[in-house]
């Protein structure tokens, strides 16, 4: 991750802040049912959910999935990267967290100082990782994406102003500031819920306003009727969170296709 544009901006300089640090919000939903199919092996020191595309998959095309602060090996957020993966995608998720993600956390963790803390050692480990499933799962003709929620977000913003990545997406971001924005220079999907209290509808308008002004290529989703986390851990069993998680994910994998082909 380029020096010039690590998540730590969010906290270190006077950006104007558009999606804040993880809360409460973030610590709460519904663990969903299912097998995974991926496996884990460790890539530059960090333990890494692979899964992979099918057999008949002919396109290189990998997937950087950045996940919230439960984690790259919880299990929603393991199917999620196992649906990619079915899209035609190699996925690859690493635990930033280094096992101590929200579903490992001990009764007492101070849950509004946490995430800032764990942000540093994350930014820290992450250009050794990229390096490593760069080295062992790319090659020249590869074609890299990234998906980043909440707290997977800023990696995300950094990968296309690197342009390590040829697009990217995010849903319910954290951590986002003016400045992720302003150097944005590869494709970018948000995914957003209309009520969410880290991302708020007047930040959302000056995001869309910098990249309108920047003439960047983006599209939203905005969703009616959840909040902040629906994409990861929305209840199956409500109609419309169920649908918009879907949505979500099958958003982010046609917005992709577009760019990998």
């Amino acid at each position: 991750m380029s020096t010039g544009s690590s998540p730590l901006r969010t906290i270190t300089t006077m950006s104007p802040t558009l999606a804040s640090a993880p809360g409460g919000c973030c610590f709460t939903g519904v663990k969903h049912a299912g097998t995974p199919v991926g496996r884990i092996e460790e890539l530059g020191g960090i333990q890494t959910y692979i899964s992979d595309p099918p057999a008949s998959a002919t396109t290189q095309k990998v997937i950087l999935f950045l996940s919230d602060i439960w984690g790259s090996l919880f299990l929603n957020n393991k199917l999620i990267q196992d649906y990619f993966a079915s899209c035609g995608y190699l996925v690859l998720g690493p635990d930033y967290f280094f096992g101590d993600a929200v579903p490992n956390h001990p009764p007492g963790r101070d849950l509004a100082t946490w995430p800032l803390t764990a942000l540093k050692p994350a930014v820290d480990a992450f250009p050794a990782w990229l390096e490593a499933a760069k080295a062992k799962y790319g090659t020249e003709k590869t074609k890299y994406c990234a998906v980043g929620y909440c707290f997977g977000a800023p990696f995300v913003m950094d990968l296309c102003s690197d342009g390590t990545v040829v697009a990217g997406a995010l849903a319910h971001p954290a951590f986002i500031d003016e400045s992720h924005f302003e150097k944005l220079n590869r494709p970018l999907l948000l995914s957003c819920a209309e009520d969410d209290h880290l991302f708020p509808l007047a930040p959302r308008r000056r995001a869309e306003d910098i990249m309108i002004d920047r003439k960047c290529t983006y599209y939203f989703q905005i969703f009616s009727g959840v909040t902040h986390g629906f994409a990861v851990r929305g209840n199956p069993d409500v109609e419309i969170e169920r649908w918009a998680k879907e949505q979500s994910a099958k958003g982010i994998v046609e917005w992709f296709d577009r760019f990998t082909v």
